[in-house]
């Protein structure tokens, strides 16, 4: 843990998990490099850094922890709809801006891997742009992509939406539970979880994107195991001290995310079962290791405060980026060996786009939002 408050015009002055940031951080960028290797893959049991997919099921067990500690002592002085604001400005100056870039990129993304962007009109786009500023998912009458996302010009919103759906779950109800009736709700939901791991169609949790019925389901199971399992852990355990955390900790998330995909198509079961062990298991365990350490160095804070800043801002818009990227591989149809440069470039352009949208939107306008809004 680190002493430092939260910077100034924040509200926030409770004291922050350094390292837990820094985690972020690094499964922000496996993210960015799973999402660019992914338009070079020709199925998911080929997939390089084959396990990215899970950083959305770690953020959530994060999400869950942080959450708890920041705001569980808090209810006695803060109400629902200042809990609600707190969250609204943490998280949504981001998502405005991930979609203005999302639909300056749209046009661009046009090729056979998107095959309703030449057909879609403008009008129509900018449409979809406001209401995915507001988070409102859409159906398949408003699919400009042709991938059937519930946010069609960034695509990893997805996640954002099941998140405010925790939040409101929490801020209304969970937040209530005792720790035993906790425990038994993160144990029902851990079930459900480990069932569809071991017995879904793919051998996977990949989905929750869509607001197709099935698509919803895995959203669900998800968000409810992993973000309630990160809050009953920041109620139930006392944090240790672990002697180099942070290297720890990165190396068994880098190594959890980029784990070759286990068994083949005739035992789905096999890597089914290693994505359960993740969540269940294994990043509750690297939570509590971050948790744990701290930060005794200049450089060491310098670069879990970089990796921490910039976690959210990458993950929300990197996609528009991956998008272009995918509509460029598609159309020349280019190996990764030979494409290996312009996917260096697209990954520093996430990076770059990332840290100027911290420096010079985010951060200005949550402050300006926090000195206006909370009190």
């Amino acid at each position: 843990m680190t002493n430092n408050a939260a910077p100034v015009g924040f509200t926030d002055t409770k004291q922050h998990y350094a390292i837990l940031d820094g985690l972020r951080g690094v499964a922000a960028l496996m993210v960015v490099a799973f999402h660019l290797f992914e338009a070079h893959t020709a199925s998911r049991f080929e997939q390089i850094i084959n396990h990215g997919y899970l950083a959305v099921d770690f953020f959530f067990v994060l999400s869950g922890f942080v959450i708890g500690y920041a705001y569980d002592d808090r209810w006695r002085t803060m109400s629902t709809m200042e809990f609600f604001k707190r969250r609204l400005i943490r998280l949504h100056p981001m998502i405005v801006v991930a979609m203005l870039i999302g639909a300056a990129l749209f046009y661009v993304q046009a090729s056979a891997a998107f095959p309703n962007i030449q057909a879609t009109p403008a009008w129509l786009m900018l449409t979809v742009m406001v209401i995915g500023m507001t988070l409102i998912p859409v159906g398949a009458a408003l699919d400009i992509r042709g991938w059937s996302e519930m946010h069609p010009l960034n695509g990893p919103s997805w996640s954002l939406f099941y998140e405010y759906v925790a939040n409101i779950l929490y801020a209304l109800f969970v937040r209530k539970f005792s720790k035993t009736v906790l425990a038994c709700f993160v144990f029902v939901t851990g079930c459900v979880l480990v069932h569809y791991c071991l017995t879904g169609p793919n051998g996977d949790v990949i989905g929750g994107w869509s607001l197709e019925p099935v698509q919803m389901r895995i959203g669900l199971t998800r968000l409810l195991y992993p973000f309630f399992a990160g809050l009953l852990l920041s109620r139930i355990v006392t944090v240790g001290r672990i002697r180099h955390a942070f290297l720890l900790s990165s190396v068994i998330i880098i190594a959890a995310l980029a784990w070759p995909r286990l068994g083949g198509p005739a035992d789905l079961w096999k890597n089914g079962l290693y994505d359960a062990l993740c969540i269940a298991l294994v990043f509750p365990l690297v939570v509590y290791i971050g948790a744990s350490g701290s930060v005794n160095t200049r450089m060491g804070a310098r670069i879990c405060g970089f990796l921490g800043a910039i976690s959210y801002p990458i993950y929300i818009i990197h996609y528009p980026f991956v998008y272009t990227y995918i509509a460029w591989v598609n159309q020349r149809k280019i190996p990764l060996a030979d494409a290996l440069p312009m996917t260096i470039a697209t990954f520093l352009a996430c990076v770059t786009t990332a840290y100027l949208c911290l420096t010079f939107y985010d951060i200005p306008v949550r402050r300006w939002l926090s000195k206006r809004y909370v009190h």
